[in-house]
């Protein structure tokens, strides 16, 4: 599907800037400065300066299958030098080859990512050698999950080997268009459990906030395909306004996930405006983002981002991680600004088939992540939305993951492994057992190298006669 921007943003023949759509707060005058005009249907279109590589043209024109790397494949830690500068290396031959002319004030300006993300197959071929199931899969997209890269992902990806764990999860393939007994556009039963659009209400104390369907990047797996960029869900007024009259009305609401699409795809003024309308609500205790920009476009965590973040403590952010290479010294600085604004961040990893399902591969990522001062707080098994399957491992797979970190790393990267219950049903931990059994009054434990151990647990006295006459709600009077 050719991806439509809401309101007054550019259309879909340009790359979506989404930061200047509907981003002025109601009363505030728009900042007319950084809009550019939407090109008139037969308007000559402004020619991007787009380097290819060599290589690739070579191969275009002889047809042989020579493959010399257009880009370097992400290294497993960024040099020192590398990191001062606050560059990857990967990155910096990446805009080497494609972007010589960009400066680095514009490759850093989150909305020139944007504006130049890759979404269309002779993007994608300018710098990717394709396989010909990634070339098949774009064509076929029609009405599925948009494809959008920004150039900051695209320059960590591996140019030759489809293969590649960062790679699989944002370019498309034909396995999403395998559906699967047990799959489902909304597994999560969202749509159900939606007393407004664009607010999903299933736990009591909780709500998500689905402030846009936009995203900078698209990833195969998400679990809302459904609705994401579809330009359903824009963050107008109108629609926000519902959703503060039903939470205003609902006091026993007190926490709050402003999520999408992504919440830091908007600009600072129209969250400023969303985050004070929460905060103007008096029973709503904690408010939460959550968001995959300091993984896929960090140059998006600016110092003016952060100084309105700060306004609206107690603030929490739940950052998508999902693998070692992207924790970059990009990543690194844009996580450093959020902590130092003082605002606590975990992390939400999705299990995924060939990405990061095993153990070495978690344990690397969950190391970096708390260097970057990131918790890794869940685990999730992906979740079976249509065409997933490609994706999803065994559950087994993810309590061999948990049961390969408890003891053999501090306890503060071990995430919570749950299963979203489909149909609604919330988040179910899944633990390795380490209860073996009962003797007597010990408890038989085995810990995590399979030794076995006793620990004294007295089962709780026979109740009396005179207590079990009285049926006792808590024991059934036995």
């Amino acid at each position: 599907m050719d991806e439509e921007p809401p309101g007054d943003c550019l259309t879909s023949a340009e790359i979506l800037q989404v930061t200047l759509t509907l981003s002025d707060p109601p009363g505030k005058t728009p900042d007319r400065s950084l809009r550019r005009r939407t090109p008139t249907k037969n308007s000559a279109q402004p020619a991007q300066r787009v380097v290819v590589a060599p290589a690739l043209a070579r191969q275009k024109k002889s047809g042989t299958a020579r493959r010399t790397p257009a880009v370097l494949a992400p290294q497993t830690g960024p040099s020192s030098a590398a990191s001062k500068r606050g560059y990857s290396r990967q990155t910096r031959a990446f805009r080497r080859r494609f972007f010589p002319q960009v400066t680095d004030r514009e490759w850093n300006d989150w909305r020139w990512q944007l504006r130049h993300r890759i979404r269309t197959l002779p993007e994608a071929e300018r710098f990717l050698l394709l396989s010909d199931d990634e070339r098949e899969a774009i064509v076929r997209g029609g009405d599925l999950l948009p494809f959008a890269i920004t150039p900051y992902y695209l320059s960590l990806l591996d140019a030759e080997n489809p293969d590649q764990p960062l790679r699989r999860t944002v370019m498309p393939s034909t396995g999403e268009f395998v559906q699967t007994p047990g799959e489902a556009d909304d597994p999560l039963g969202e749509d159900g459990h939606s007393p407004v659009p664009g607010l999903v209400h299933r736990y009591p104390d909780r709500v998500l906030l689905l402030a846009l369907d936009f995203c900078s990047t698209y990833c195969r797996y998400c679990t809302r395909s459904r609705v994401v960029g579809q330009g359903e869900l824009a963050p107008s007024e109108p629609r926000l306004e519902k959703i503060f009259h039903y939470l205003e009305n609902s006091p026993q609401v007190r926490d709050v996930l402003v999520s999408g699409g992504d919440p830091l795809a908007m600009s600072d003024d129209r969250l400023d405006w969303i985050l004070g309308r929460l905060r103007a609500i008096p029973h709503i205790e904690f408010v939460r983002l959550g968001t995959k920009m300091p993984a896929v476009l960090p140059q998006r965590i600016t110092p003016a981002l952060c100084r309105v973040l700060r306004k609206y403590h107690p603030l929490w952010m739940s950052l998508h991680f999902t693998h070692p290479d992207e924790c970059t010294p990009e990543s690194y600085q844009a996580c450093t600004r959020l902590a130092d604004a003082g605002i606590p961040l975990g992390s939400q990893t999705v299990l995924l088939k060939g990405v990061n399902d095993n153990v070495e591969t978690m344990k690397d990522l969950v190391h970096r992540l708390l260097q970057m001062r990131v918790r890794p707080y869940y685990l999730y098994q992906c979740d079976p939305i249509s065409g997933s399957s490609h994706f999803r491992t065994p559950v087994s797979k993810g309590i061999e993951i948990i049961h390969g970190l408890r003891g053999y790393t501090t306890g503060y990267a071990v995430p919570n492994y749950v299963i979203d219950a489909p149909g609604g049903g919330g988040k179910i931990p899944l633990q390795p057992q380490y209860v073996v059994g009962r003797d007597g009054d010990d408890l038989l434990l085995q810990n995590f190298e399979g030794h076995l151990y006793r620990y004294p647990d007295p089962q709780a006295e026979t109740p009396t006669a005179s207590h079990a006459s009285l049926s006792c709600s808590s024991c059934g009077g036995a």
